[in-house]
């Protein structure tokens, strides 16, 4: 079970009570920093919220789950159809065995139980982008089953401390995606687009072990991740190949869990937060003034930063769950149990698949902090982000300087400017090559900080210029001449007569003062230390 986070007593309730139906967005922001804490115990609160999730994640594959149509996002509305996906009359659907073995490896890296034998069932409902009236599923035997996912939480203010946390996914299964409803209000009617019909997709059921909106958010961005980094789903939520349905309920502690509602449908991790606080704030309101939660499905809207019923799910649905008749059951094997008289390359081998699992993100984490010393917070940061942490390994490679300080560099200053203009990794115009140099130089006491911070603005500015040129032609370089440098230091102590008494009488703090006297005649050429040396020797 999770930890608790909602925690609010009924002194606090009153002040609250007038405007939890129409929370806006600077009012959830308001309540959750107020009454949703990570760090509260069962012991201190009134009320507990429960998450679950259901997760429906695109496969990555150029074809259909049970036929060979293409998958391509916003093609031409019903352009990638086949006589299977529009349901014509004695076609039969054909498993693709990629689909297959995406949804093993996902398992695989979920530390899931990999059913050697799974079979698929039909889920009957009618809606007009189903034409077949079913969909094919594997509800009663996935799979796998019995998995889990690590991920972390960032808390405090800056969000710099995480607390580990683990959720337990239930089962994955594979099914089939349904079409998509195109609803134009001008003329009163809706269009559907078959494109999206019988594309693979993977439901990933998460046990309700999460508490509040930054959790669920927090393993649905791991589990995004993670499969990134398998290749077995694009994740891109805003495109739909990753939709999360969010099971809420609140409960006190002590007692049997709450009626649940389901949010269908969110697209974004933030929004996935949002809709879960509210949702469980919403629900405290209406046991609070007495009223009783609804078995409903609810909808939520972006723009007031609310949940919306949809449907009434006291009445359940009986989807007459049955096998599939034109599908036999999936069978896989591992390198025990391959038969000896069958083809290895028409198998699904579990082993096989096992050994292509590539360096999960959280191994990855470990590993960066293990090998560089660096912090965890800043291996989070490398992990998440596409095609760092190969940008900083490629730095260290080419670069004798510490990497703690490169990592500094890295994520002060590149990330920071990549974020700013909204740019990928590989988009950047400064390489790790050019970084690498810039930061030798630094090492090798050639440049100051403050030049190198010059240097790399203009690297930036992807002009083509080494570092080096760069400070050949501003003339950045420290200033490596001795007796000039005292010279100016000279200058600096005989024209601040008033800072010079001062530090006779015992103030060295004042020394500060002409050491950026220095800097400023030097613009920057001039290294600190020695600077401070020869005032220092100086003024003694």
């Amino acid at each position: 079970m999770g930890l608790p986070c909602p925690s609010i007593g009924s002194a606090h309730w009153a002040g609250m009570r007038s405007f939890v139906a129409p929370l806006g967005i600077e009012q959830i922001a308001i309540l959750k920093n107020t009454y949703i804490d990570t760090s509260c115990t069962p012991a201190s609160a009134k009320w507990l919220g429960v998450v679950g999730l259901e997760i429906h994640a695109q496969l990555c594959s150029n074809s259909k789950l049970f036929s060979g149509s293409r998958v391509q996002f916003s093609a031409p509305p019903n352009s990638l159809v086949s006589f299977l996906d529009a349901s014509l009359p004695g076609t039969l659907p054909v498993l693709s065995k990629h689909c297959v073995e995406a949804a093993v490896m996902t398992g695989l890296a979920l530390n899931c139980t990999i059913n050697k034998k799974s079979k698929f069932d039909r889920k009957h409902y009618f809606y007009a982008d189903l034409p077949i009236g079913y969909q094919i599923t594997q509800q009663r035997c996935p799979i796998a089953i019995s998995g889990s996912l690590a991920y972390s939480l960032c808390v405090g203010k800056n969000r710099n401390h995480m607390i580990p946390k683990l959720v337990r996914i239930k089962q994955i299964q594979l099914e089939q995606d349904s079409g998509k409803s195109l609803h134009d209000d001008a003329r009163t009617q809706t269009l559907i687009d078959l494109n999206r019909a019988g594309v693979g997709l993977m439901e990933i059921v998460m046990e309700p072990d999460m508490c509040c909106g930054d959790e669920a958010a927090a393993a649905v961005r791991e589990l995004q991740l993670i499969l990134q980094t398998l290749g077995t789903s694009h994740g891109n939520m805003a495109e739909g190949q990753l939709r999360v349905d969010a099971n809420i309920s609140v409960h006190q502690p002590g007692e049997p869990y709450g009626v649940r509602a389901e949010v269908k449908n969110i697209n974004s991790a933030r929004f996935l937060a949002r809709a879960i606080d509210y949702e469980i704030l919403r629900q405290i309101g209406v046991l609070e003034n007495g009223g009783e939660i609804l078995n409903e499905t609810r909808a939520f809207d972006y723009k007031t930063g609310q949940t919306i019923s949809m449907r009434d799910k006291e009445g359940k649905q009986d989807y007459r769950f049955m096998p599939e008749p034109n599908l036999p059951p999936l069978v896989i094997y591992d390198n025990e149990t391959i038969p000896s008289n069958m083809n290895p390359q028409q198998l699904v081998n579990i082993d096989h698949i096992r050994e292509l699992l590539p360096e999960l993100p959280n191994d990855k984490r470990k590993r960066l902090v293990e090998k560089y010393g660096i912090l965890a917070e800043h291996s989070f940061t490398l992990v998440n982000e596409d095609g760092l942490v190969k940008f900083f390994e490629t730095v260290i490679e080419q670069t004798q300087v510490n990497p703690t300080k490169v990592i500094g560099w890295i994520i002060n200053d590149f990330l920071a400017l990549l974020k700013q203009n909204n740019l990928r990794v590989n988009q950047s115009s400064v390489s790790p090559s050019a970084l690498s140099e810039l930061l030798n130089l630094l090492e090798a006491g050639f440049i100051s900080s403050s030049a190198a911070k010059q240097v790399f603005a203009e690297l930036w500015k992807g002009q083509g210029k080494t570092a080096i040129q760069i400070v050949e032609e501003k003339e950045l370089g420290l200033i490596q001449d001795h007796k000039k440098l005292e010279k100016i230091c000279q200058s600096v102590i005989e024209g601040h007569p008033a800072e010079v008494s001062e530090i006779q009488q015992g103030n060295w703090r004042v020394l500060n003062k002409l050491i950026g006297q220095v800097q400023r005649v030097t613009r920057g050429r001039a290294a600190p230390t020695l600077v401070k040396a020869i005032l220092e020797k100086k003024l003694s």
